[in-house]
């Protein structure tokens, strides 16, 4: 696939985030209805009307492309490129009026993140990325923070609740070796890791939705993604994630977290 086709590819993304912007607009100014999904985990009629937009516009343009989204499942799962959607990445921030939450759109190609957005409309931020490409942020290039060691590091998790006792054991562990720790800041801590603001963002309980848009945006800005286990993501992938905007750094976080695997 060439440079060429990779951007045509990135520049449609941002037309998805665009239109997903246009139906968050405003969306702050009332709370929203609430239904809670067989997993406990809640929905809002914003969250599927966003993703229903983009799946439409998606198979309009490519209708040879699939489709996996967080509220309405996998459509033509096994083609060579599949869009991933998440249509707000931070439900419980967006519900609760904390502007950290936004719409994540990912394009993998042959099992592998391939390009990413993620458009924050409150901030009016927005981060891309592809590979071989350097990350932007609202058309800036962004980089990662180098050479920063564990002992002056800042740290971000989404919440304690999607660990398991031993993970949170694990997770504690690291927080004990680094600086400072920041909580609840869903997409938009990894985001700023993307930026340099953040070092390290460590989370369990994720779904391939949550993390694999982010993925070449965080790659494009000289940072690293994997599992707790070292192992890169694709669309198989789901659980934990470390990512880090030092690969050195990244390897001393993987050295606790994964030490007992």
């Amino acid at each position: 696939m060439s440079d060429r086709d990779v951007t045509a590819l990135l520049r449609f993304a941002e037309e998805l985030a665009d239109a997903s912007r246009a139906i968050l607009a405003g969306a702050l100014a009332a709370a929203p209805k609430v239904e809670i999904k067989p997993d406990r985990s809640p929905v809002t009629a914003l969250d599927q009307a966003v993703e229903e937009r983009l799946r439409a516009m998606i198979e309009l343009r490519y209708p040879t492309h699939g489709i996996r989204g967080e509220e309405f499942g996998t459509r033509n799962g096994g083609a060579e490129h599949l869009w991933v959607l998440d249509p707000i990445d931070g439900t419980g921030p967006f519900i609760a009026g904390i502007p950290v939450f936004g719409t994540l759109i990912g394009l993998a190609r042959a099992g592998k993140p391939l390009a990413g957005v993620a458009d924050h409309p409150v901030t009016r931020e927005r981060w891309s990325g592809a590979a071989g490409q350097p990350s932007l942020r609202n058309g800036q290039p962004v980089r990662t923070r180098r050479d920063a060691s564990l002992a002056v590091a800042m740290l971000s998790s989404s919440s304690p609740d999607f660990y398991a006792p031993a993970e949170w054991q694990r997770f504690r562990a690291l927080r004990r070796q680094v600086s400072w720790a920041v909580y609840g800041g869903s997409c938009y801590a990894y985001m700023q890791l993307a930026s340099g603001r953040i070092d390290l963002a460590v989370d369990c309980g994720m779904d391939v939705y949550d993390i694999l848009p982010l993925v070449p945006i965080i790659e494009g800005a000289g940072g690293l993604v994997t599992d707790w286990a070292g192992r890169p993501v694709d669309l198989e992938w789901q659980g934990s994630v470390l990512a880090a905007g030092d690969p050195a750094l990244h390897a001393q976080a993987l050295a606790i977290l994964g030490g007992q695997d």
